[in-house]
């Protein structure tokens, strides 16, 4: 299935008015405005000149993402995934420029992914199950909470960071007009009603103040680096 380009995502860069028609994401991780793997391919990093070429390199098992052969070309790939081509020994995490497009910036920490935790559920014996903002379970004990974010090793999934949502802590915007910007949150204010609840954030160009979903923590707190690269 495809899409008309002019309707396309706008965090997804591609040229709108030359073509009429991209692919459409299939079902699965992240949101409707994930990259499909055949643009990532193509578009992106340029691995192939057409559709057709780009198809042949995935159906070949040739893409890893988050550790793990994607064969459907129309996979959605999206915030924080890391994306492996193994014959070229390169591998890239997705995260967004400063107009809040998706870019893949190469790495070498390939080995490690970051999860935002949107809820949790208490599942049979006792467990707790940890649902992150890309649509992945992983279980966990029940000293995580939502907003929190946890450092994962891909593919296995096993938690070996956890980053609180506290004063102090890094974070990224991944909404909102400032979406791909990085400050520090100054104030958390839960608001009494049914509007969403307001984080302010401190960073190089000011201070200014965003609804809590579009915040990520990326840092511990006072920590001068998020636990990823990031290229900051």
């Amino acid at each position: 299935m495809h899409q008309k380009r002019l309707s396309a995502p706008r965090t997804i860069k591609i040229p709108r008015k030359i073509k009429k028609w991209i692919v459409k994401t299939s079902p699965g991780p992240h949101n409707k405005e994930a990259i499909p793997l055949l643009v990532l391919v193509r578009d992106y990093l340029q691995l192939a000149d057409t559709a057709r070429e780009a198809r042949k390199i995935i159906a070949k098992g040739k893409i890893l993402v988050d550790g793990i052969p994607r064969k459907d070309y129309k996979f959605p790939v999206g915030l924080f995934d890391v994306v492996t081509i193994p014959d070229l020994d390169k591998s890239y995490r997705i995260l967004f420029d400063e107009k809040g497009r998706y870019f893949p910036r190469e790495i070498e920490d390939s080995n490690l992914k970051l999860y935002k935790i949107l809820d949790k559920t208490m599942v049979r014996g006792g467990n707790v199950q940890l649902n992150l903002f890309d649509g992945t379970n992983i279980l966990a004990s029940n000293e995580y909470k939502t907003k929190d974010s946890i450092m994962v090793e891909i593919p296995e999934k096993k938690i070996v960071d956890h980053l609180k949502f506290e004063e102090g802590a890094l974070v990224t915007v991944i909404g909102g007009k400032h979406a791909g910007e990085m400050g520090r949150i100054k104030e958390y204010k839960i608001v009494r009603s049914s509007a969403p609840n307001l984080v302010t954030i401190e960073s190089e160009k000011g201070t200014y103040t965003t609804i809590e979903d579009y915040i990520f923590v990326v840092g511990k707190k006072d920590a001068e680096k998020p636990v990823i690269d990031m290229g900051v």
